[in-house]
């Protein structure tokens, strides 16, 4: 059955459910019509890429880059060793604190491989208090959400990406810092999303709160950006291409409401929905 139809001043006629499905979103047939969200959005700024994934961009703050550990506070108890950073004595962490951002960071575990569990290769990734584990986890068993890249104590990985002591791993870490409110309650927990050796190993995880061995988790307010820590575990575990991006947000500007453009023709949304 054919039914005529008018749209914007133009008739066609066409099979009953056509007709109808186009008098809903005032398009005529064969024509696709064009969502308009109504943001006027900024232009996403240029970042060059590095010569390969593992090398910074442009955009990226080096920690260490082989040469000295300078953007460590306590870096000068740790030993830099053929353009890699060896742990030394006591935990070292940043000059400058992060909040969300993006890190690569590369380590190796001793060799040869010494003990077992948590007692091989073992240091850690803090932002802040939060910990993402470093251990040798090649045919080493421990505690499941105690091995290389769990969140300590909170979430073990999905899988584990190990390579052999000696050889080199890389973790690529999206973290997002909690926030708090003024009274210091949370409003939002901290993220991460860890790739171990491009390996996805955890998948936005959602904190509990801090990551301590002896206690449950919890959060304690505290600054958005804090310093990024390398535990001391007393092995002596390798670090090397470091580099940190800070993440921003791009935020539009709404110019009208949500519509749909047919040549020409510009609907809002709004009046659709109030037919």
């Amino acid at each position: 059955m054919l039914a005529s139809v008018q749209i914007s001043g133009r008739s066609f006629s066409a099979t009953l459910p056509l007709a109808v499905a186009c008098l809903a979103v005032g398009v005529m047939p064969g024509h696709a019509a064009e969502y308009l969200s109504g943001i006027a959005w900024p232009e996403p700024p240029i970042v060059t890429p590095g010569a390969t994934d593992r090398d910074p961009p442009s955009d990226a703050v080096v920690l260490f880059g082989g040469e000295d550990a300078a953007a460590w506070k306590g870096g000068d108890q740790w030993t830099v060793d053929n353009g890699e950073l060896v742990v030394g004595r006591g935990m070292i962490e940043t000059q400058q604190a992060f909040g969300d951002c993006q890190l690569h960071i590369e380590w190796s575990a001793p060799t040869p491989a010494k003990g077992t569990g948590q007692q091989r290769g073992n240091s850690g990734v803090f932002f802040g208090p939060y910990e993402i584990q470093v251990l040798d986890c090649f045919e080493n068993t421990t505690y499941f959400d105690g091995q290389a890249a769990a969140i300590y104590k909170q979430q073990p990985p999905l899988v584990n990406a190990m390579r052999r002591p000696g050889e080199w791993n890389s973790y690529d870490i999206i973290w997002r810092s909690p926030r708090f409110a003024a009274d210091g309650s949370l409003t939002s927990p901290a993220a991460v999303t860890v790739l171990h050796n491009g390996v996805l190993v955890q998948n936005h995880f959602e904190l509990l709160g801090d990551t301590p061995y002896n206690r449950a988790p919890r959060y304690e307010p505290h600054p958005e950006k804090l310093p990024i820590r390398l535990q001391d575990h007393g092995n002596p575990v390798r670090f090397r291409n470091v580099w940190v991006r800070e993440i921003g947000s791009i935020v539009g500007r709404r110019v009208h409401e949500p519509a749909l453009r047919n040549g020409k023709t510009v609907t809002p949304l709004t009046a659709k929905a109030e037919k």
